[in-house]
């Protein structure tokens, strides 16, 4: 059976499975620690070992999805945890530090490839726009079945900030808003999303995905929206398909 180790940073916690790749699935507790604050790099990184060690896997290959534009390793942004990550070589630091069999990618890029391998993605074709809706807002865009990487539309502008401040689900509790006020705040920037780029269905992910029952009649668009099916799995399967892909690249079968 195929196992990799997935890991999902975010901005409140971080937490990691053993993934069974055959099945999109956990074989192992999932393991979850608050996001250390601040959350620096040695704060995370440690905190990154700790899960590696509770699962027994040291030396052996994992996936991480962290909440930042990755390009060569490198994040280049930072805007859910510290400014020191900008500019810092992430995938270089977990190689030094654990496995030379690592793979950094986008938080938001690693649930769209759970989805498009084991779920809402499934032989959908031409534009398919992933939303996930959490501390922040990320995104993950594909045309028929291939990643754009590292788009970041929770970034883009509204009304007096960027969409996240106002539709992620993190400014839902924040400001104390009921089903039909955040629904319509999201509705308003799925729409604007829409009108720029017209896909042919959105998926709505994360944690607040399995409520979407109580919001969904406040989407405008609901003709092409769905829940995400692997909920807030997404983004630990993604990572862990991600390492298991390279592995497959390289030639290598690693089997536990």
């Amino acid at each position: 059976m195929d196992k990799v180790l997935g890991i999902d940073v975010g901005a409140t916690g971080i937490k990691g499975a053993i993934v069974d790749i055959t099945e999109g699935d956990f074989v192992s507790e999932r393991i979850k620690y608050p996001t250390p604050k601040p959350a620096s790099i040695e704060n995370v990184l440690d905190v990154i070992g700790k899960i590696i060690r509770d699962h027994k896997w040291e030396g052996k290959p994992f996936g991480v999805g962290f909440p930042s534009v990755i390009k060569g390793g490198i994040c280049h942004t930072a805007s859910n945890i510290d400014d020191s990550w900008i500019g810092f070589n992430l995938l270089q630091a977990l190689r030094q530090r654990y496995t030379q069999n690592v793979v950094l990618i986008n938080d938001a890029d690693a649930a769209g490839y759970a989805e498009l391998e084991y779920g809402s993605l499934v032989d959908k074709q031409g534009i398919v726009i992933l939303l996930t809706l959490g501390t922040g807002i990320g995104s993950a865009v594909f045309h028929n079945g291939i990643l754009m990487p590292n788009t970041e539309f929770g970034h883009l502008k509204y009304k007096k900030s960027v969409a996240e401040k106002y539709a992620s689900n993190k400014a839902r509790e924040d400001k104390d808003l009921s089903w039909k006020e955040w629904g319509k705040e999201l509705d308003a920037v799925i729409d604007h999303i829409d009108f720029v780029f017209n896909p042919d269905l959105f998926i709505l992910g994360g944690g607040i995905s399995k409520k979407y029952h109580k919001y969904s009649e406040f989407l405008t668009l609901r003709h092409k929206i769905v829940p995400a099916k692997l909920l807030n799995k997404a983004g630990i399967v993604g990572a862990a398909l991600a390492m298991h892909k390279e592995l497959m690249e390289k030639g290598i079968l690693h089997n536990v």
